[in-house]
């Protein structure tokens, strides 16, 4: 049993078939199969179940998933670290979809003066899948605005970001200096998909203060949200960073929280054995200096008041 047999049986695992595992890791079909095979062998239990075509993992098969994912990670960490300096360095950089609408461009940019000859890739998703992806050992290091869940990861609150309120121009509410909480009962809202760390923190709001709001629609990007809100009169909780824009071309107006409970911060985040190479400490010093909403304060137009 070697570490390429694990990788082989947890690719067969994830994607359910052996033919996209033989895909997605560039080998033959048979060459899984009889790499199944020998790990069946090894352990005398059957580890999948094929029925018409289709495998089911077995019971062992799931214990065996759950050991050999963290010693495939562990593995993959060791290969890594030993070879940060005698390869061409590669960064690869996660973030989640408003800080990749606002500033991780800008961020990347400064990344690549700094570090000229380093090879760059960036991803960018919500913060459930860029945490999995950490995890995984398919990104170096993200930036994120949501709660990261995993004791394994090292999350580090680094730049102040902020939630509005925000509405069309032409909505009743836009112009007014304060609203109640109680007036977003019964309004129809986009929303951010599950998974996303915006959502995650506006969700809980609604929990506490018992509201019943309507979700007409759930969109992925930005784009997609201010169109619903601009286009079809809805409300929305989105950064106050993507509004910018909009804001001075007097197409949206917003209210901020009198109780700054959408006050929030993107965190640097990284696996708890990674090795912190020049770069990755480069661009947490670039991801430190974008510290910087206070100038956008002034854009803001109402206050959102409990009650």
């Amino acid at each position: 049993m070697t570490i390429r047999h694990l990788k082989i049986f947890i690719t067969v695992a994830d994607t359910g078939k052996m033919s996209s595992a033989a895909e997605k890791l560039y080998i033959s079909q048979p060459s899984v199969s009889q790499a199944i095979r020998e790990l069946e062998e090894h352990y005398q239990t059957l580890l999948f179940e094929r029925l018409s075509k289709k495998l089911f993992i077995t019971e062992a098969g799931k214990r065996l998933y759950s050991y050999a994912r963290p010693v495939v990670t562990q593995f993959d960490l060791i290969e890594q670290n030993m070879a940060q300096e005698s390869r061409i360095q590669r960064l690869r950089i996660g973030g989640t979809i408003t800080l990749g609408s606002s500033i991780l461009s800008y961020m990347i940019r400064d990344l690549k003066k700094s570090c000229p000859d380093l090879e760059l890739y960036s991803y960018v998703n919500n913060t459930r899948i860029i945490e999995q992806k950490l995890l995984n050992m398919e990104l170096d290091v993200a930036i994120v605005e949501g709660q990261i869940k995993s004791p394994d990861l090292v999350s580090i609150p680094m730049v102040q970001d902020m939630l509005v309120l925000v509405c069309s121009a032409d909505h009743p509410f836009a112009g007014k200096s304060a609203i109640k909480v109680t007036e977003l009962n019964e309004q129809p809202f986009v929303m951010r998909e599950f998974g996303s760390g915006t959502r995650e923190l506006f969700e809980t709001f609604i929990h506490r203060h018992h509201l019943h709001i309507r979700t007409a629609f759930e969109e992925t990007t930005p784009d997609g949200i201010l169109n619903a809100v601009k286009i079809n009169g809805c409300l929305a909780v989105i950064s106050l960073r993507l509004l910018e824009k909009d804001l001075k071309a007097h197409k949206v107006y917003v209210f901020t929280s009198s109780s700054h409970e959408w006050n929030r911060q993107f965190s640097f985040v990284y696996h708890k054995d990674k090795f912190l190479s020049g770069p990755i400490l480069k661009l947490q010093e670039i991801v430190k200096s974008y510290d910087n909403i206070d100038y956008l304060h002034s854009l803001t137009g109402g206050v959102l008041i409990d009650g």
